[in-house]
């Protein structure tokens, strides 16, 4: 049993501590799964768009087998570090710039296997949108960046 003074010491220092200011949060993690099949079709990384803030780390989780995640060359924020994932490995990647970040799994890009990740300000939106690629990754990347806000 506590003593009437316990009780008022707890209380005053639940008290004192609910006042101090919440801790930031220092970034976020988005999960994207690489999948044989998922709401959008075969061969896709499921979700397909991530809106996303400098700090925040996106994790590729291989779902299904034979999958990885790899930026692609000219898709990239001026100073973000390009990245690729090997086969059945999950990879993070932290977020460091503002700009539009181009992924394809290596393996199936000719399927058109990509995603987009915005963060912030597209300042290279250009650029990416101007990246060549095949057919079906071509038009699922004009969807995506069709969805950047600010662009």
């Amino acid at each position: 049993m506590f003593t009437r003074r316990e009780i008022l010491a707890g209380t005053t220092a639940i008290a004192a501590l609910s006042t101090l200011p919440a801790r930031a949060q220092t970034g976020v993690n988005h999960e994207v799964q690489m999948l044989n099949k998922g709401t959008k079709g075969a061969m896709v990384y499921q979700p397909d768009f991530v809106t996303a803030s400098p700090g925040d780390t996106v994790t590729f989780i291989p779902t299904d087998k034979s999958h990885n995640a790899e930026s692609i060359k000219g898709m990239l924020p001026e100073g973000a570090v390009p990245f690729k994932g090997k086969l059945n490995e999950q990879i993070t990647i932290t977020i460091e710039n503002e700009g539009v970040y181009g992924v394809k799994c290596t393996p199936h890009y000719g399927m058109g296997m990509v995603m987009l990740i915005a963060v912030g300000t597209p300042s290279n939106f250009d650029e990416a949108k101007s990246v060549k690629h095949p057919p079906k990754a071509k038009k699922l990347f004009d969807e995506l960046l069709a969805a950047v806000p600010s662009a």
